[in-house]
């Protein structure tokens, strides 16, 4: 996975996040993936360089749909290749738990799964993981709105 480049960041005090979180305006995020490397650098992006939250991680989609009951995001990024579920499995179950979460595929099998095979299992977007972590952090801000990035 390509890291996008944090240089020009701004240093985080943490004083904006508590106020958005206060204002009800911060969204939560569950992140779904078999390695622990990959939920750690989507949680470093997302939480580095915007104010949305990750608010849980699951290793599998029978986990993600737990994780998903019980702290109710507000978006899931999910991988495909998952033992035990995999995550259009979890999508499909996800959607009729939970029929207005939005689901982000992060997968390497992207190419395969764009358009009307993926919005029949409830995938709102398809990302490939080879094009980086910046369209991943681009398809929050249009699925969840502004996050007023640092």
């Amino acid at each position: 996975m390509t890291l996008v480049k944090m240089s020009g960041s701004l240093p985080f005090t943490g004083e904006r996040d508590s106020d958005l979180q206060e204002a009800g305006r911060i969204k939560r995020i569950l992140l779904v993936d078999d390695r622990e490397f990959e939920r750690f650098t989507i949680r470093a992006a997302v939480e580095g360089l915007t104010h949305f939250q990750v608010c849980g991680e699951a290793a599998n989609g029978v986990e993600a749909i737990g994780k998903a009951k019980e702290l109710k995001p507000d978006l899931v990024i999910m991988d495909l290749a998952m033992p035990m579920m995999n995550g259009l499995e979890a999508a499909v179950v996800l959607k009729n738990a939970m029929p207005r979460l939005p689901i982000v595929l992060l997968t390497l099998y992207a190419d395969q799964l764009r358009g009307p095979r993926s919005s029949a299992f409830g995938i709102a977007t398809v990302l490939s993981k080879v094009d980086g972590l910046a369209p991943l952090l681009e398809c929050l801000e249009r699925l969840l709105g502004p996050s007023g990035s640092v």
